[in-house]
């Protein structure tokens, strides 16, 4: 998804010449991550918990603090929201 490092890319670039508070600002802006296969990872000190989102999306709350997403678990597709500060997402083929 070259489109997606590009973006990253700029975001980086546009931050970097940003204040704090515009940096916070943009942080917080709802993220989309679009159709694709990802493993969101929550980790806590020792509690580390991942999900694989197949040909899926992954959509960030900024305001409530959550990203959302469809999930597999044990075969099933289930909806999970898991806080964006303990978060990581990573693309996967």
């Amino acid at each position: 998804m070259a489109w997606l490092k590009g973006f990253v890319a700029a975001m980086v670039l546009l931050s970097t010449g940003c204040s704090e508070e515009q940096q916070n600002k943009l942080s917080r802006l709802g993220v989309t991550w679009l159709e694709g296969d990802y493993l969101v990872t929550y980790a806590d000190g020792a509690h580390v918990k991942s999900w694989r989102v197949v040909d899926g999306k992954v959509t960030s709350e900024p305001q409530k603090g959550y990203y959302y997403f469809w999930a597999l678990v044990d075969g099933k597709k289930r909806y999970v929201q898991t806080p964006i500060a303990r978060s990581y997402i990573e693309e996967v083929d």
